[in-house]
C-alpha cells in the first residue's frame, strides 16, 4: 500500500467535530462525565481514514454514534435513509456536538454498528417483503442479493462492505472487526484503502483491532482517562500488548496464568 497523503483533502467530507460550548452542560452527567467527553474541545478528522482507540469505557461509541447522528444517520445503523428504531438507546451527546463540513457533500455512507447490525439486517428483509414495494429491486440486491440473515454474521459484515458501500461516500463504522476472522479483517482493510484512495471515500471508525489499524498515514486518537490524544498505530495499547503477546506467549501465559492460579 502507499502512504497516504495527508495534504491531499479528497473525501474530506466531515473535518472536525467539536463541543458546542454555547450550551449548558453538566459534565456529572453521562455522557458528558466521560473523560472523552469532558475533554473534546477539538478533534480534526483525517480526509480519508480516522480511527478512535481505546479500552472499554472510555466513550469511543458513545462518541461515534453521536458523530454520525449528528451527520444524519440513524441511531442503529444504516444509510441516511434507514429511520427504524427497534428501541432508544443513543444519548443525548448529538446535540452537544458541532460537525465541521468541507465544502464537499459525500454522495451515499454508511453507519455500522456492530451490535445492532442484526436488527438493520431485519429491516432490509422486512422493507423487500412489504407489499408497498412489490415489482421492485429488493434493497438486499444492494448487498450482494441475498439477505444478510441467510449469511454468517462475518460474511453479512463483508457483504455490506464490498457492495454496498461505494464512492464519494462517507462511512462511520463502530467495532466492524466484532464478527470477523483475521483473514476478513484484513480484506475489510483492503477494501478500505481501495474506497479512500481510489474512489473519494472517508472513514471514521472505532475499533480494537491492531490490522484494522494499521491503515498507512491514518490519523488516530487515543481515548483514556485522561481524554484524548493523537497517536501512532504502534504506540498503541492493542498493538503493544498484541505484540508482546505473540512476541513471547509462553512467557506471557505462565505470567497470566500463574497468577491466577495463585
Amino acid at each position: 500500500m502507499a502512504r497516504s497523503k495527508l495534504s491531499d483533502d479528497s473525501g474530506h467530507f466531515l473535518t472536525e467535530v467539536k463541543l458546542n460550548t454555547k450550551r449548558q452542560i453538566d459534565f456529572e452527567a453521562f455522557p458528558f462525565c466521560l473523560p472523552v467527553i469532558r475533554h473534546l474541545k477539538l478533534m480534526r478528522f483525517h480526509p480519508k481514514v480516522t480511527y478512535l482507540v481505546g479500552e472499554n469505557g472510555t466513550g469511543k461509541s458513545t462518541l461515534l454514534e453521536a458523530i454520525a447522528v449528528a451527520a444524519g444517520f440513524n441511531a442503529e445503523g444504516g444509510s441516511k435513509n434507514f429511520t427504524f428504531e427497534t428501541r432508544r438507546t443513543h444519548s443525548i451527546l448529538e446535540e452537544y456536538i458541532k460537525l465541521g463540513r468541507s465544502a464537499d457533500r459525500e454522495k451515499t455512507g454508511y453507519f455500522l454498528r456492530a451490535e445492532s447490525f442484526y436488527n438493520v439486517s431485519t429491516e432490509i428483509d422486512r422493507i423487500d417483503e412489504h407489499p408497498d414495494n412489490a415489482g421492485q429491486l429488493p434493497l438486499r440486491f444492494s448487498y450482494g442479493g441475498k439477505s444478510l440473515h441467510e449469511q454468517s454474521h462475518g460474511e453479512s459484515f463483508l457483504s455490506l462492505v464490498q457492495h454496498r458501500f461505494g464512492k464519494n461516500g462517507l462511512y462511520i463504522l463502530d467495532e466492524p472487526e466484532a464478527a470477523l476472522s483475521p483473514a476478513r479483517q484484513l480484506s475489510v482493510l483492503l477494501r478500505i484503502y481501495e474506497l479512500a484512495e481510489q474512489a473519494n471515500c472517508q472513514f471514521i471508525i472505532a475499533t480494537h483491532s491492531p490490522l484494522l489499524m494499521a491503515y498507512p498515514g491514518a490519523t488516530m486518537y487515543s481515548l483514556s482517562g485522561n481524554g484524548v490524544e493523537s497517536v501512532d498505530w504502534r504506540d498503541t495499547e492493542h498493538y503493544k500488548l498484541t505484540k508482546s503477546f505473540l512476541d513471547r506467549p509462553e512467557v506471557f501465559l505462565h505470567h497470566l496464568l500463574g497468577q491466577s492460579s495463585r
